[in-house]
């Protein structure tokens, strides 16, 4: 019988891409002990990925694979005289042009055994050969294979929703920016980056590359930058590269070198893509432009009440607010956590000073505001994970001024009492049935002797708000016991009077109460 002719194919053809479904392992192939299946020449199983298998008994295969396939067949195609020419070289040269996974040889019901020059050829052209028992049908070996794959695309699902709840949840750390890129490089095992509009390095985690991967992944993110496409792959030295073009318009790009590519992974990044994106953007919108007009306007001499329903989102009036100081668990804050706080809030009017955070957020459900938080419209700002809030009471404009200093307090107490949120209290009290122009001449009057130094005033209305706790009264003022303890002596000595009696620290309080705002 005459050989058949093949058609050439160069040999330097790309290699066809893989099919768009998880691959499965060989080796857990062959581990199903009801197939009965051999591995008998080739690269270890456990090296071997396939996307799904295919029955053919073509002498030429190649037109009908599509690439990762396990080409079962049960050698009808072969000739007589096939062991003595090159037939199962040219056959197995075929499988490999195609892109073949590997290659499964049943044993019925022509052949008893493989032949040896098949099994030599797939030796020589590092093709995997197994070899299928008689007593299993090809039909079997494709069912095991769906099988297989359903449970890989059931475990690239799970993987994916937990590495996106963990993205999520790094994002809303007082730290968002590294904290999601700590996230993405243990999920992929490598190195995340994020790069500014100049190409320099922001923020990196993950084990350092070397040298020649680190300027390839640099050179990568420069030319998603220059470059329509908004992403980018290479693979230089083993390792895998990413770069992924931020939808800010600003020029930032994250960059990630991983050393292998597991099903899935596009995907876990594009998830800190986008998150990296809502970090870092600014945006230019109608809003933007109102909150510029409103602080143009204050510069120039306009009233607060003015501008603030500008501030709201630009559309009708915001009558009430709260003032939100903030301060996160570790460490200081950040623009970026900072500005993650303010959305998370719901506001994007954020200052930060020093170590505090200061967010202005309009009451949910005012006039001419809409909500942007995830939390109820008519809820106040909720506690945060990292962060400890002091919340002012809700109030118009023109008490601005008075509600951050509540909200300073507030923050000194939840500081104090070790609570992730403490609200002002704004319920009515008996101070208030008293006439405001007396309240302030009596308070005036009461604490004149220590009013000239502010110190004293300020460690003794904290010392009162903390029920006489020397410790707490120190955390909140961020001084050391012993100053507390000379200070509220000082106080004693001034006002002349017993700091232990309660009915003395009543009328202290009332008088140390913030005065009512004037109109």
């Amino acid at each position: 019988m005459p050989e058949p002719a093949f058609p050439s194919v160069p040999s330097a053809s790309p290699a066809p891409p893989a099919p768009p479904t998880p691959p499965v392992s060989l080796a857990a192939l062959l581990s199903r002990e009801d197939l009965g299946l051999r591995q008998i020449a080739g690269p270890p199983a456990a090296d071997v990925r396939v996307h799904w298998a295919h029955t053919s008994e073509m002498s030429d295969p190649y037109p009908y694979l599509l690439g990762g396939e396990l080409l079962l067949t049960a050698g009808v195609h072969v000739p007589e005289a096939a062991g003595s020419g090159t037939y199962f070289d040219d056959y197995v040269a075929r499988i490999v042009e195609a892109g073949g996974a590997a290659l499964g040889f049943g044993l019925a019901p022509v052949h008893d055994t493989v032949p040896r020059a098949l099994v030599a050829a797939c030796e020589a052209y590092g093709l995997p050969l197994v070899e299928v028992p008689e007593r299993t049908t090809f039909s079997g070996v494709a069912r095991a294979v769906w099988q297989l794959m359903a449970r890989a695309r059931l475990a690239e699902l799970r993987r994916i929703s937990e590495a996106q709840q963990g993205l999520a949840a790094a994002a809303s750390r007082p730290d968002p920016v590294p904290s999601v890129l700590r996230r993405l490089a243990g999920r992929l095992e490598g190195r995340a980056v994020l790069y500014g509009p100049e190409g320099t390095e922001i923020a990196a985690a993950g084990r350092e590359p070397g040298g020649e991967v680190r300027r390839a992944l640099e050179e990568l993110a420069r030319f998603v930058t220059g470059h329509a496409s908004s992403t980018a792959t290479d693979t230089v030295a083993g390792t895998r590269l990413a770069a992924y073009a931020l939808g800010t318009g600003q020029g930032f790009v994250l960059g990630v070198a991983a050393p292998h590519r597991e099903s899935g992974d596009h995907t876990i990044a594009s998830v800190a893509a986008v998150l990296l994106s809502l970090l870092t953007g600014e945006h230019q919108s109608g809003t933007g432009a109102a909150r510029s007009s409103a602080l143009v306007r204050l510069l120039l001499g306009a009233r607060r009440e003015e501008v603030a329903p500008l501030l709201a989102g630009g559309g009708g009036e915001a009558h009430r607010w709260h003032v939100v100081h903030a301060r996160p668990d570790a460490g200081t804050p950040d623009p970026v956590s900072a500005s993650a706080l303010g959305a998370a809030l719901g506001s994007p009017l954020v200052d930060t000073a020093e170590e505090v955070v200061r967010v202005l957020v309009p009451v949910a459900g005012s006039a001419g505001t809409t909500s942007t938080t995830a939390s109820s419209p008519s809820s106040p700002p909720a506690p945060q994970p990292g962060w400890v809030l002091g919340v002012s009471a809700a109030v118009g404009p023109a008490e601005w001024p008075a509600a951050d200093v509540q909200a300073a307090r507030a923050l000194a107490r939840a500081r104090a009492v070790r609570a992730p949120l403490v609200r002002h209290g704004d319920r009515p009290a008996l101070a208030d049935l008293v006439p405001a122009g007396e309240a302030e001449a009596h308070a005036r009057a009461l604490l004149a002797p220590v009013a000239a130094v502010p110190a004293l005033t300020e460690t003794l209305r904290a010392w009162l708000s903390l029920h006489g706790s020397w410790d707490r009264t120190a955390v909140a003022l961020s001084v050391h016991r012993n100053t507390v303890r000379q200070r509220i002596a000082r106080c004693a000595a001034l006002l002349e009077t017993d700091l232990d009696d309660p009915d003395v620290r009543m009328e202290l309080w009332f008088a140390l109460r913030d005065p009512r705002p004037s109109e």
